[in-house]
């Protein structure tokens, strides 16, 4: 079984430096037929002015991604880490008992462009933490490369949940196929390009749930960025 998450049916934050769409319920954004699927339960598709973005802020409990598409974001956090997160680049900020950070777009022209994902922890009040790394993906083109997963040392960054994030960017015409376990399900997010999955033609910023299924092939129409999660 497929269920499409369309782009234009997403929940909508416009400010006057944000466009923020929410594929599941968000903030002022409430949508009882999309509070989440499975231990995935948010996907914000954020698009940040330059020299502009969120100040210091507090999480606890989640297990944050987030995901640069285009662009760079600068983060800083209580924890004294400070970094900037580029193009390719993906981080895991684990919230757990509680931690502060802030987001923000350094350049003077160019907006940033990027995936921000919270997945539920197996666990209350981990000790935060965070990490980050490059997934290289022009050196991984037209495959899809596992960039998180539960089991530290599997993939470059580790979750506190039954989840693997399987990252890749791809040229027109390829086709992809990836297995499902036994009773697993699976989430795919167009992040860019043209994707078709059993019949359905996805587009940037579409979704699609997949559940009783041992398998998913798709095949890209443009050059395409795709993010799969794999959840029990």
């Amino acid at each position: 079984m497929i269920e499409v998450r369309w782009a234009t049916e997403r929940g909508i934050t416009h400010l006057d430096w944000l466009k923020s769409y929410h594929s599941f319920s968000f903030g002022d954004y409430y949508d009882q037929n999309h509070m989440g699927f499975r231990s995935l339960r948010v996907i914000n598709e954020d698009r940040v002015t330059a020299g502009s973005g969120f100040p210091f802020h507090s999480h606890k409990d989640m297990e944050i991604i987030t995901y640069v598409l285009a662009g760079a974001l600068e983060h800083k956090d209580s924890l004294g880490n400070g970094s900037v997160i580029r193009s390719g680049d993906m981080q895991r900020m684990t919230a757990g008992s509680g931690i502060t950070h802030s987001e923000f777009n350094p350049s003077k022209e160019e907006q940033v462009h990027f995936l921000q994902i919270w997945i539920i922890p197996n666990e209350k009040n981990l000790a935060p933490s965070y990490e980050q790394k490059s997934l290289e993906l022009p050196k991984q083109m037209n495959n899809l490369s596992l960039a998180v997963a539960p089991t530290r040392g599997e993939a470059p960054l580790s979750i506190h949940q039954d989840a693997r994030i399987y990252v890749g960017k791809f040229m027109p015409h390829q086709k992809i196929k990836h297995q499902i376990g036994p009773g697993r399900n699976a989430w795919l997010q167009v992040g860019e390009g043209a994707v078709r999955t059993n019949g359905h033609a996805l587009m940037s910023g579409d979704g699609a749930a997949i559940s009783g299924q041992t398998e998913i092939e798709f095949e890209t129409d443009a050059i395409s960025q795709i993010l799969l999660f794999d959840l029990l």
